[in-house]
């Protein structure tokens, strides 16, 4: 039944994925991406057959946990080095690892649902195409690994 404002009562609707930002753990907080994929999770399988199975199949059971890398494309701004400064402090195995939290939110700008990542580090920078002819916004692209994903509501 609709309401006074139109409105269908008791109606629940999936969030929009447009509006959302992303802390990167520093002194810049709230970074304006255009995109952010890769938020995955799989759990490696083993399989395993007990000699007094009656079944000749194997169980399958959850090994360890593996996390897809996150790829984030963003516009480039004039004097805004951030992810190649970043990416210049790794150094024979040694880089400054972040928490990077990512932040969907709804149409009043409070979070719904936020993406924690744990001991995040740049793996790979790729810089804007350049065309004499073209008429699109540079954008840099970072790719981002790291050792834990929380999924928590806002």
């Amino acid at each position: 039944m609709a309401t006074d404002d139109g409105s269908i009562e008791g109606a629940t609707w999936p969030m929009p994925k447009f509006r959302f930002e992303v802390d990167l753990g520093t002194e810049l907080t709230k970074v304006a991406f255009q995109e952010v994929s890769g938020m995955d999770v799989e759990n490696q399988i083993i399989e395993y057959r007990s000699t007094n199975s009656p079944l000749f199949s194997v169980e399958k059971m959850p090994g360890i946990t593996k996390y897809g890398n996150i790829t984030m494309k963003r516009g480039i701004f004039v004097n805004d080095n951030t992810f190649w400064d970043w990416h210049q402090q790794i150094v024979m195995n040694t880089i400054k690892r972040r928490t990077i939290v990512i932040k969907l939110l709804d149409e009043s700008g409070n979070i719904t649902m936020q993406w924690t990542l744990n001991n995040a580090w740049p793996t790979k920078i790729s810089s804007t195409d350049l065309k004499s002819d073209g008429n699109e916004v540079a954008v840099d692209t970072i790719e981002i690994a790291h050792e834990q994903l929380i999924v928590s509501n806002g």
